[in-house]
């Protein structure tokens, strides 16, 4: 561009003022070095400025001005500007040194102005598509920018000093976006053609197409530069995307399944989380997040958990149950639903552990419990990130349908016990059994009548006592201690004595032994005899039963009493042979062997010696055993996998007009063989006799507790003394059963009605 008369004007006149500031400069130093070469004592030498500014030519404003005003017109029509950056930095310094700055600045905002009126036209009147017209809109806001960068650097004195000094005036580039956004953005058209393009971009892209995402940021961008990102966009914004995703959503919950469904809204998430990033604005990521989670998840949370919760559990999809956990989690109630409708799972699917349609599944009861606990475990600490409610919604589930069936579960926890204590069992190693234990103990704390347990257990306990088939001491001690932790000293007391007892037999039966070697003048028959000295309050209830046995065993029985009353004197014996054990040498025309048998199958052998057939009743008539135990007996040797006698006819079951033939083709390789484990077997009437007493417990533990609250309050009303027997008591109990023990308790003159009001009891000491 060529230099015109103007700018020769004020390059001239800029040399002039600038010489008289250079002149005053040059003098102020001149006097100040010789201030310094002063002597000492000379008088101090002030400085004053002139008392008059230096003038400027009369046409310097005008000409400064029109410099200006070419170069900010050359910038705006993208023409290289003739004067230089430093010349026009000074004559917007020398202006505002001589207090022109306002005049400046308004003549300055009136030149952008009209620039940024004339280019509203095209905008106007284009019938571009949205594309064009986004990348029309596009360029002129980069070209202002730029622009307004270059026409701020060379009115840089003036944004530094005249704006920041005056109130109410908006430096050089708020300015610039002020008229940008008043004349351009803010126009109807141009604003609803740029939000609806930005948007119809937008939506194409969710659909998937490829977009110039540069375009949309820089676009949004200046909406938010604007700050009318907002008002402009961010409204239709979330409008359109939560009308798409009502729509989208209600049609993939019905068409897909959960699996896929939770796969694609979290592949939606991501989507938007991609586009917050990439160019929308930071402050629409919490308002779009919480809208497609509105219109994703959160309208669909109960119907999404009816359809595919319980197949998700039951499959035990571990990666899609943290999935729905993840997404549920970010919206209100999410956690709450899942949780409900997890804890209603359980109770559906335990109570079909608990009571299986088949009496036959009672067997596998505790090993599904087990599995299922653990799966379930799993899902709470790897799914639902250990969620101490779901911990809790995971233990009321088990302890709500495990009691739904009173007393079996806590019968068959202990018959499970009992399988992995018993000798033989070779499924585990000490630390697995240890594991084990443990998770049993975690059913064991769900079940409420643990008395039903106890008798089970002691019952199991004592035979594998007796019979020598307990695996491991240590691992029995062990779960007497996890009981007696869990339960108290008064639960296990029972049991610790029952060990006792077998400790102390053990150090009688060493005396008796010795006892017996220093009868050598009398004669003992050469039996080896081994007692098990039981405290009755310990163990469980045996029947009491008397069987004919052999004068041998007689005799050595008659001499272990005498011993044992001699050293304790007061106590009293009662045999139980239903729990005695012998050991048979047998002479069979195959060899000799060793039988492993109970007393009561050792009685109906040692009849053989003297015959080679006999009926049922000849030989109830000489064992005098109980014909029910004796026909599980003669069972147990004739129709069982060693039969060491055959029956005649043939068949599963004794019958009395059966005759028992002694078997002289038997045969088995071993020489020592066991045929006792008829003992270890529970019969009907055992279960039965095991479930009577512990109903009995519990009657005497009513009555025990009815009388300590009546004792202690005198006087109460029925119903509260209800709630307070229901507290009281540990074991699940109906109300009519409380009632029935009351009645008893009147009857038996503990307590009475009260005479004026028929619902409250009275004490009577």
């Amino acid at each position: 561009m060529e230099v015109d008369a103007s700018s020769d004007a004020i390059y001239d006149d800029e040399k002039r003022f600038d010489k008289a500031k250079n002149g005053v400069s040059n003098h102020v130093k001149s006097l100040i070095g010789a201030n310094r070469t002063c002597p000492s004592g000379a008088k101090k030498l002030v400085i004053k400025n002139f008392r008059e500014l230096p003038k400027i030519p009369e046409n310097y404003p005008q000409v400064a001005w029109k410099s200006l005003e070419n170069a900010v017109v050359a910038i705006q029509e993208r023409k290289p500007v003739s004067t230089s950056l430093e010349s026009l930095y000074s004559a917007v310094e020398n202006l505002c040194n001589f207090n022109l700055a306002s005049d400046v600045y308004v003549k300055l905002k009136a030149l952008i102005e009209e620039h940024v009126r004339a280019n509203i036209e095209q905008f106007i009147t284009s019938e571009a598509d949205h594309d064009c017209f986004l990348g029309m809109i596009n360029d002129a806001w980069q070209a202002h920018c730029q622009q307004m960068m270059m026409i701020r650097q060379i009115f840089l004195f003036l944004d530094r000093t005249y704006i920041l000094q005056t109130p109410g005036v908006v430096s050089i580039w708020d300015l610039g976006l002020d008229l940008f956004r008043e004349h351009i953005v803010k126009h109807s058209r141009v604003e609803s053609r740029t939000s609806d393009g930005i948007l119809s971009k937008i939506e194409r892209e969710r659909k998937g197409e490829s977009i110039d995402r540069n375009l949309l940021r820089s676009l949004l961008r200046m909406l938010s530069d604007l700050q009318i990102y907002q008002e402009s966009f961010e409204k239709k914004f979330l409008v359109a995307t939560g009308d798409l995703y009502s729509e989208e959503g209600k049609e993939l919950v019905e068409r897909l399944d959960v699996v896929e469904y939770l796969a694609h809204v979290n592949r939606r998430l991501q989507e938007e989380d991609q586009r917050v990033l990439h160019y929308l604005d930071m402050t629409t990521k919490k308002a779009l997040t919480s809208c497609v989670e509105k219109m994703l998840i959160s309208d669909h949370v109960p119907n999404l958990l009816a359809k595919g919760l319980d197949k998700l559990l039951e499959d035990n999809r571990v990666n899609d149950l943290s999935l729905m956990y993840g997404l549920f989690s970010r919206v209100k109630d999410g956690l709450k639903e899942l949780n409900s409708c997890f804890n209603a799972y359980i109770k559906k699917r335990g109570r079909t552990i608990v009571i299986p349609n088949e009496s036959e599944n009672d067997r596998s009861m505790v090993q599904e419990l087990l599995e299922f606990k653990d799966q379930m475990d799993n899902v709470v600490e790897t799914c639902f990130r250990s969620n101490a409610k779901f911990q809790v919604s995971l233990k009321d589930a088990f302890e709500h349908f495990i009691n739904q069936r009173q007393n079996k579960p806590a019968e068959y926890i202990a018959k499970f016990i009992d399988s992995k204590l018993r000798a033989g069992n070779k499924e585990a190693t000490e630390e697995e059994l240890e594991r084990l234990l443990d998770k049993i103990m975690v059913l064991f704390r769900f079940i409420h009548g643990k008395d039903v347990f106890e008798a089970f257990y002691k019952k199991d306990l004592a035979k594998r006592l007796l019979m020598g088939k307990s695996a491991s001491v240590d691992a029995e001690k062990s779960m007497l201690s996890k009981l007696k932790q869990e339960c108290g000293g008064g639960f296990t007391c029972k049991l610790e004595g029952m060990f006792k007892d077998m400790e102390l037999s053990k150090d009688i039966m060493q005396a008796f032994r010795q006892h017996i070697s220093s009868m050598k003048h009398q004669s003992v028959p050469p039996l080896d005899l081994n007692v098990s000295i039981l405290t009755m309050g310990y163990w469980p209830t045996y029947q009491p039963m008397e069987v004919h046995l052999p004068s041998e065993m007689v005799i050595l029985q008659d001499v272990f009493t005498k011993f044992y009353l001699g050293k304790h004197s007061g106590r009293k014996l009662q045999w139980q042979p239903a729990l005695g054990q012998c050991l048979l040498r047998a002479s069979f025309p195959q060899g000799s062997k060793e039988l492993q048998v109970s007393l009561f199958q050792a009685l109906c052998l040692l009849i053989f010696n003297a015959g080679l057939e006999f009926s049922v009743d000849e030989i109830r008539k000489h064992t005098n055993i109980e014909i029910t135990e004796l026909k599980r007996t003669l069972q147990s040797l004739a129709c069982g996998r060693t039969r060491v006698i055959v029956k005649n006819p043939r068949g599963k079951d004794v019958d009395d007009d059966d005759i028992l033939q002694f078997n002289k083709a038997f045969y088995n390789k071993l020489y020592k063989i066991k045929i006792n484990s008829i003992q270890l077997k529970e019969t009907v009437e055992e279960n039965q006799s095991t479930h009577e007493r512990v109903f009995q417990d519990r009657q005497y533990q009513i009555d025990a507790a009815i009388v300590r609250i009546m004792k202690m309050r005198k006087a109460l009303s029925h119903t509260l003394l209800i709630d307070e027997l229901l507290h009281q008591l540990k074991f699940p109990v109906k109300p009519a059963d409380l009632k029935k023990r009351i009645e008893s308790l009147i009857d038996r003159d503990y307590m009475e009605r009260d005479k004026d009001t028929a619902t409250m009891y009275n004490y009577v000491a």
